[in-house]
């Protein structure tokens, strides 16, 4: 069984305890079993789990302001009576390699508002964005590059 489905399975033995079925209670439970985990993980053997529970952990968070600043952003532009919006087209180098890092980097960028993944290169290295706001290109490159795809390359990829 992987880290990951034994945590799951603790969890829901955490709920069983405790008999409450709520999200909270599944939460509570999955920390626990986390922690349990990371405790007994010499008896495992190795796994890349613990590290990456972790980086899930922060992806979210980050994500979640990223979304939530860039909106307010946005708001801000269509709210002014004229537009500070200097809309560009950029091609940024991607370091993810899986397939999945590249998914998740390139929807990440979508959802964001402000930004859109417009296409892959052929040989998976370069993303090409449209950004609403771009008047610094090399400084927004820089802080996708920084921000959204290490944490992916951090939660995704695999460690070395």
């Amino acid at each position: 069984m992987t880290s990951f489905g034994l945590n799951v399975l603790l969890a829901i033995a955490w709920i069983a305890l405790t008999g409450t079925v709520t999200l909270a209670n599944f939460v509570i439970g999955a920390l626990l079993g986390y922690v349990v985990i990371c405790v007994i993980q010499p008896m495992l053997g190795p796994s890349r789990y613990p590290a990456r529970a972790l980086a899930w952990g922060r992806l979210l968070p980050l994500f979640l302001w990223e979304l939530l600043i860039s909106s307010i952003e946005v708001a801000r532009d269509i709210l002014r009576p004229r537009s500070h919006a200097h809309p560009a087209i950029l091609e940024m180098p991607l370091t993810v390699r899986s397939d999945e890092g590249i998914l998740l980097v390139t929807n990440l960028i979508s959802l964001t508002p402000g930004t859109l993944s417009l296409d892959v290169s052929e040989d998976r290295k370069t993303l090409t964005i449209h950004a609403m706001f771009a008047s610094d290109p090399e400084a927004l490159i820089a802080s996708l590059k920084s921000g959204i795809e290490r944490w992916v390359i951090d939660a995704v990829e695999d460690f070395t």
